[in-house]
């Protein structure tokens, strides 16, 4: 008896490449893969959109699955997200709609690489400088921070912010970290200082990078009142996750010039609208959410997903979530 074909969306292909960066041969006899390059920016158009297919894969945590999504997607048996652990994910609303869960690996190093990028573009004035060159302009406008001897600031000491700690050092920077988890003894093991609060590594800092996860006690941990503590030629750069840092308040500081400038990769709403006043604020280096897409990256996102798909119509589904 010849099985029915599977139907499975890939949301947010937005370079098309998810069919490219993995072999989906093994599924092509019993799974039909649809890439959709535009997001969907509502619980309608996603409903609309995922109504006729049994498998979703996602990118990361943009899409959130709540119960009345999947509600309203009776047709829907797998759900694949990469990395292993996805928030806006209702993983009871998926198991009491039967819905299989799973994950893929991901790798840490592309958000510190871009984090450097972030943070040395900032410090150099490398879009400026570019675009003037490019166009005409001045011979020379800005006159970079430097980065040896200064004091990077990390929020947060776990995989990635341990890997941007190494890279500063390497630079000649003093880093300095808070984290809850942080003894004196594992600071000291990684050749970083550890800050007594938040506020103090605030103050202290010339350039302030977050690696902190996201949940209750890291929303809105730096807002207005935290942002006053900068210095004026200070730098904050955010690669983790947006609720972190108050954007409204940011904005207002760069728009006074009460800090010197601030690099963003991560937004309250992605994609960022076409008129947000984000995307044309001063003082501001932004990127549209970079931080996991490199092709290692991409090639073990969907390469992974691929064998979730194989183990899932096997009946023995691998790397569950939930």
């Amino acid at each position: 008896m010849t099985l029915p074909i599977l139907r499975c969306a890939v949301l947010d292909d937005f370079q098309g490449v998810a069919t490219s960066s993995a072999d989906w041969s093994s599924l092509a006899d019993r799974v039909e893969v649809t890439s959709f390059r535009e997001h969907h920016g509502s619980e309608d158009e996603l409903a609309a959109a995922l109504a006729g297919f049994d498998i979703v894969v996602t990118l990361r945590e943009r899409v959130p699955f709540p119960a009345t999504l999947f509600a309203r997607l009776p047709r829907l048996k797998l759900l694949i997200a990469s990395g292993m652990h996805n928030s806006v994910i209702d993983h009871a609303a998926a198991a009491a709609h039967g819905v299989t869960v799973c994950g893929t690996a991901s790798s840490g190093t592309p958000p510190v690489e871009l984090t450097w990028a972030l943070l040395l573009g900032l410090a150099r004035g490398i879009v400026q400088e570019n675009t003037a060159l490019r166009e005409g302009g001045p011979w020379q406008s800005t006159v970079g921070a430097d980065l040896h001897g200064r004091t990077l600031g990390l929020l947060g000491f776990g995989r990635i912010g341990a890997l941007v700690a190494r890279v500063g050092l390497a630079f000649g920077m003093e880093v300095l970290v808070w984290s809850r988890s942080l003894t004196d003894e594992r600071a000291a093991e990684a050749g970083v200082r550890r800050a007594k609060s938040k506020e103090e590594l605030l103050r202290e800092s010339d350039f302030v990078s977050v690696h902190l996860a996201s949940n209750a006690e890291t929303h809105g941990l730096i807002g207005a009142a935290e942002l006053a503590l900068m210095k004026p030629d200070a730098y904050l750069v955010n690669t983790s996750r947006a609720a972190i840092v108050d954007q409204d308040a940011l904005l207002a500081a760069l728009t006074e010039g009460r800090i010197a400038g601030a690099a963003l990769d991560v937004f309250d709403v992605e994609p960022l609208p076409a008129d947000h006043p984000l995307r044309t604020a001063p003082r501001l280096l932004a990127t549209p959410h970079l931080g996991y897409v490199s092709q290692d990256n991409y090639r073990r996102y969907f390469g992974e997903a691929v064998e979730d798909i194989e183990a899932f119509l096997e009946g023995e589904p691998i790397r569950r979530l939930g």
